[in-house]
């Protein structure tokens, strides 16, 4: 059967032991409705509850809830248990809790999530074995670090690494850290052009999107390819860490810390570019109406946030998108050079050589399963 995480928001008045024994109501009348509830975590601070539920479907779900105790979910989305165990760090309830007959748990499910992206550059196979050496070294840092702070590994690709957090300050911490690590790495590979990207949001598992922390991940995944820093931060993680330590976040120079503002500006520019990137006749003055800004505003403060023009900013969203294409080998060049919004293959060829130092034909060919030629794309 599929597993369900719903979202209960709560009244004020709600406490922990009030949450225990709905869970336990829930239990006793399961079997009716061919449900099984597996665990559940309560933010106190937020009122909110989660319920993690094996069922036949939503509406049984629903209704065992309504029939239990009348506290039917706002929200039901359904969620892989190993993608639930990363993040939350369980799936089923804790052996020990702090009332045997309720069952009491204090775990919030509110996490603090970190994308980091390292430039593709330090994966060419072709460097160095001091480079080699100094890569390796690098990646057992990151994990001695993540484990230092408690920080739990969601997902990790060649390139990439998704980290859930309990606390805010671990995860800041331990991105600060990581970040000194990288320097470090940069002067004892001989690296010149390798970025690495740290991008830092906290929320809720279930909200109204469809797949758990979907909010978090989006806006971590933004910060890391738009905004212009190393390690780039919420405005609700900066409050958090804030109200957490007695050292303002503001003193540490490798951390940019977006205001709600900017936030939003972030999330109204990735909205608009997601939609229209790839139409050719895409101008910089059609960034002002959905911005809600002005020509000379929204040039300003694309160059503050991202460190980029408006017409620099969609070509090299565009190039990325083109090498993900290239990459998958889903399209030849020409359609490729249009589908990403350049106005002739030459013209995409010329451009995507600036960026990265070939053109596509070499990196198309290159990147095929049995040619293990890599390039430095910085």
């Amino acid at each position: 059967m599929p597993i369900y995480m719903d979202r209960h928001n709560l009244s004020a008045s709600v406490t922990a032991e009030n949450v225990a024994h709905i869970h336990q109501e829930d239990l006793k009348i399961q079997d009716q409705y061919g449900c099984r509830g597996l665990t559940y975590w309560f933010d106190d601070i937020r009122k909110t509850a989660f319920c993690l539920i094996d069922a036949p479907d939503e509406e049984a779900l629903k209704e065992m809830h309504r029939v239990a105790h009348g506290d039917v979910p706002h929200i039901v989305i359904e969620v892989e248990p190993n993608i639930v165990e990363s993040f939350l760090g369980r799936i089923e309830d804790p052996l020990k809790a702090q009332n045997s007959s309720l069952n009491i748990i204090n775990d919030p499910a509110f996490r603090t999530i970190m994308l980091m992206v390292l430039d593709k550059s330090v994966l060419n196979k072709n460097n160095s074995p001091e480079q080699k050496i100094a890569l390796d070294k690098f990646n057992d840092g990151v994990s001695s670090i993540l484990k230092s702070y408690a920080g739990a590994m969601v997902k990790q690709g060649e390139r990439q690494w998704l980290v859930s957090f309990n606390c805010v300050s671990n995860g800041v911490h331990a991105a600060i850290d990581i970040h000194a690590l990288f320097k470090c790495f940069i002067k004892e590979a001989g690296h010149k052009k390798i970025n690495l990207k740290t991008g830092i949001s906290a929320g809720a598992p279930v909200t109204e999107k469809k797949l758990i922390f979907e909010d978090c991940i989006k806006s971590v995944e933004r910060m890391c390819s738009a905004i212009n820093g190393d390690i780039i931060i919420s405005p609700e993680v900066k409050d958090l860490y804030n109200s957490e330590n007695t050292k303002a976040l503001d003193e540490e120079k490798t951390v940019t810390a977006l205001t709600y503002a900017e936030e939003n500006f972030l999330n109204l520019l990735m909205d608009f570019t997601e939609e229209r990137w790839s139409d050719v006749n895409l101008k910089a003055e059609d960034f002002c109406r959905p911005l809600g800004c002005s020509k000379s505003q929204v040039y300003r403060k694309m160059i503050r946030l991202t460190g980029k023009s408006p017409n620099t900013f969609i070509k090299e969203y565009r190039l990325s998108a083109a090498l993900q294409l290239l990459h998958d080998h889903s399209r030849n060049i020409s359609e490729i050079a249009f589908e990403t919004g350049f106005s002739s293959p030459s013209y995409f060829s010329k451009c995507f050589q600036k960026r990265y130092g070939y053109v596509p034909s070499e990196y198309f060919s290159a990147s095929t399963p049995s040619n293990h030629k890599h390039f430095n794309l910085n």
